[in-house]
Parts: structure tokens; C-alpha cells; sequence
């Protein structure tokens, strides 16, 4: 099935409309960005790749083009019409309408081994940072060590500080992705 990045635009703005906490998006990721995010998953590292907020599937294209089988792609996505919209667009790819910031009781029972990433859309800064760090523990406990959680943000700030102390990860960020609008960058958290 053809992506039409006009409707997308259209779905996502009306589900912005709806729910903006939820969406946090009036767009879809640019290719730009999407590509960005997926350079960092492994497709050589063994296991899941999970994906939070995956909407309309914009970042899950990119991981398929970077090799990742959709097979070994796990979709969390709160929103129900997005949800079938991925399920067809990814017709191999388990797709879960879920809550991903509670990413243990969501998929507790579908991952039976380590996952190589995870790569998350979701609205980080419309959450606490305790629940931020929350989800950030919680999916590197699902993980490989060293595997990254890969969260892009509009803001100059990192959704996540690079230090913390609730926390032991290491941070990395990309250049800003000027292609995309608006303009964002990545970061990628990892754990030992």
C-alpha cells in the first residue's frame, strides 16, 4: 500500500485536534528525521525492534528500508485508526494498541527475547521526568545491553538529561534534522 503523505498530514492533524497530549504532533516524521532515527537500530543485532508512537508509520518505513524485517517489528500505537492503518501498511508487523509508557504490563507477554532497539515518537516532554525515566528503564530491561532507545524531540533540551542520577545510561545525539519540520534532533540512551 502507497503512503499519501497528504492524508497522513490530515490524519495525524485531526488526531492532534482530538487528543494533543496524546498525538503531540500536528506531522508525521519527515524522511529525513525518520531516516536519522532508524541509523541508529543494528539490523545485524539479534531480536525485536520495538517502536512507541509509530503513527502512521513514517520512522517503521525507515526501519524497513535500514533491513529490519517486519517481522521483528513490534508497534505500540495508542490510537486505534492508526493502529489499522499499520496493520496494513505493515501487514508483518505486530502491531499492539497499547499504552507505551507502560511499556512492561503492554508487552510483557509478546517479547520472549531481548530487543535489538527501541525507537520511540512518543511526546516525552508532555510527561514528568520520573515517568520518562520510568519508560526509559523499563525498555532498557527489554533490551540487549548497549541496544539504544532512540527519541527524537523538537526542543533544544533532550527529552531525558544526558546525566541523571535515577539513572545509568549514556546519551548521544544526532545533528538537527533541518529537513524536517519543524526541525528536531536525536538522541540515543543506552545502558551497559
Amino acid at each position: 500500500m502507497r503512503r499519501d503523505p497528504l492524508e497522513d498530514e490530515a490524519r495525524f492533524l485531526r488526531s492532534w485536534f482530538e487528543r494533543p497530549l496524546v498525538t503531540g504532533s500536528v506531522t508525521p516524521s519527515g524522511k529525513m528525521l525518520a531516516r536519522t532515527m532508524a541509523s541508529y537500530v543494528d539490523p545485524r543485532m539479534a531480536g525485536p525492534v520495538i517502536e512507541l508512537g509509530p503513527g502512521t508509520g513514517p520512522v517503521t518505513e525507515a526501519l524497513v528500508r535500514r533491513g529490519i524485517e517486519q517481522e521483528r517489528l513490534i508497534l505500540v500505537e495508542y490510537n486505534p485508526d492508526f493502529c489499522r492503518l499499520l496493520r496494513t501498511r505493515f501487514p508483518r508487523a505486530t502491531v499492539v494498541q497499547g499504552d507505551a509508557y507502560d511499556i512492561t504490563a503492554t508487552l510483557g507477554a509478546l517479547v520472549h527475547e531481548k530487543a535489538a532497539a527501541t525507537v520511540s515518537s512518543l511526546p516525552l516532554f508532555t510527561k514528568p521526568l520520573e515517568q520518562r525515566l520510568k519508560l526509559l528503564n523499563a525498555a532498557h530491561a527489554m533490551m540487549h545491553a548497549g541496544a539504544p532507545f532512540v527519541q527524537f524531540t523538537y526542543a533544544v533540551v533532550p527529552p531525558i538529561p544526558e546525566r541523571c542520577d535515577a539513572g545509568t545510561y549514556t546519551a548521544s545525539r544526532s545533528n538537527r534534522v533541518w529537513l524536517n519540520l519543524p526541525p528536531a534532533r536525536v538522541w540515543a540512551y543506552r545502558r551497559p
